[in-house]
């Protein structure tokens, strides 16, 4: 297994610069997701790892090693893309085995290493077919099969699942988790869909704009984001935003506007403005006399398990508002909301996390 250490890393095109002092450390045998909006430097940054892209400055160590200047067929990584990038004239058994026959490697040896992964990645039947009688799922297992035989110090994916459909890419998420279990190794993972980070990542690294905005366990991230970017980029839905202005009153600070008033969980300034966030699953429909906020429903989600409510007050933007089970509720109705007090999170006006007060 491989540690990947990135230090100080830049990157520009021109006079244009995109990749902006990122520091980063992959530990040996985790699985790291890079997550963020498009064009915010993931794939560059996984490029960067693979040797596909040269760093304008910084360093990248793998195993300790400074491999900046060392080409990418020198630094012993697999990567698996998004288009698959298999051979179309080729079996299965030849994509899997090419690299290997490249290095000269013996036929029984290759042959072994290529069932082995076929057998761990269920594609033993189709080892004879060419990849345009495959479905894109067994494509894309077979693209990371041709990865897995290289016995590579780590894997790097580029979005492998964007092509999949909805129900695939669920599939393949469990498969590549447990595939990580099985052959353990570093891997890094490049998406845009925060789902798929918080259900595969030992580690997620939210960019944005080439700045990490926060690198942490998933959980982590989604209860103790950073600012307004990571709250609102780490859930589905996302959270909900107030805009609110502080006031003392005798009993504590209080967080008000036109619609709202609650008292604050955190040490604020007065008479200043703020943004709360709370999440669509810690507001509670109530009774009158229990609410914080009245709102009026636009439209509502109705999926059997569970209701997705979105709603509006005079001075809100829409809220969401998520329950368990079955409502029925009608646009134009009227609804009286509670807010979680401990989920509530505050931000200031420069959109960074102000930290609740120690109990």
């Amino acid at each position: 297994m491989t540690e990947i250490v990135l230090k100080n890393i830049f990157k520009s095109y021109d006079q244009t610069e995109v990749i902006h002092g990122v520091d980063l450390k992959v530990e040996s045998g985790k699985f790291l997701v890079l997550v963020g909006p498009s064009g915010c430097g993931k794939s560059t940054l996984l490029r960067i790892i693979a040797g596909l892209e040269r760093i304008t400055s910084g360093e990248i160590l793998i195993e300790g090693n400074e491999v900046s200047n060392i080409p990418a067929s020198e630094r012993g990584l697999a990567m698996v893309f998004q288009s698959y990038a298999l051979y179309p004239h080729m079996s299965v058994y030849k994509n899997m085995a090419f690299s290997l026959e490249n290095l000269k490697i013996d036929k029984k040896t290759i042959e072994e290493k290529v069932n082995s992964a076929a057998k761990l990645l269920q594609i033993e039947d189709y080892l004879q077919r060419k990849p345009k009688a495959l479905s894109g799922g067994q494509r894309q297992r077979v693209a990371i099969g041709r990865a897995i035989v290289r016995d590579p110090k780590a894997f790097l994916f580029d979005e492998p699942l964007s092509n999949l459909d909805a129900e695939l890419r669920v599939t393949m998420r469990k498969e590549l988790s447990a595939l990580h279990e099985k052959i353990g190794g570093t891997m890094i993972y490049v998406t845009h869909d925060q789902v798929e980070a918080m259900t595969l990542a030992d580690q997620i690294v939210v960019l944005n704009e080439g700045y990490v905005a926060q690198a942490g366990a998933p959980l982590d991230l989604y209860n103790n984001p950073n600012d307004t970017f990571v709250a609102g980029f780490i859930g589905s839905p996302k959270m909900n935003f107030l805009n609110v202005k502080s006031f003392k009153k005798d009993y504590g600070i209080i967080l008000k506007s036109e619609s709202l008033n609650i008292k604050s969980s955190v040490d604020v300034e007065v008479n200043e403005n703020y943004t709360l966030g709370i999440r669509p699953e810690h507001i509670y429909i109530c009774e009158k006399n229990e609410s914080d906020l009245e709102v009026t429903v636009d439209y509502s989600e109705q999926l059997g398990s569970e209701t997705y409510f979105y709603c509006n007050a005079n001075d809100t933007s829409q809220l969401i508002v998520h329950q368990t089970g079955q409502y029925k509720v009608a646009k134009g109705d009227k609804l009286f909301l509670r807010l979680d007090r401990s989920a509530m999170h505050l931000f200031g006006a420069d959109g960074k996390a102000i930290k609740k007060n120690k109990s």
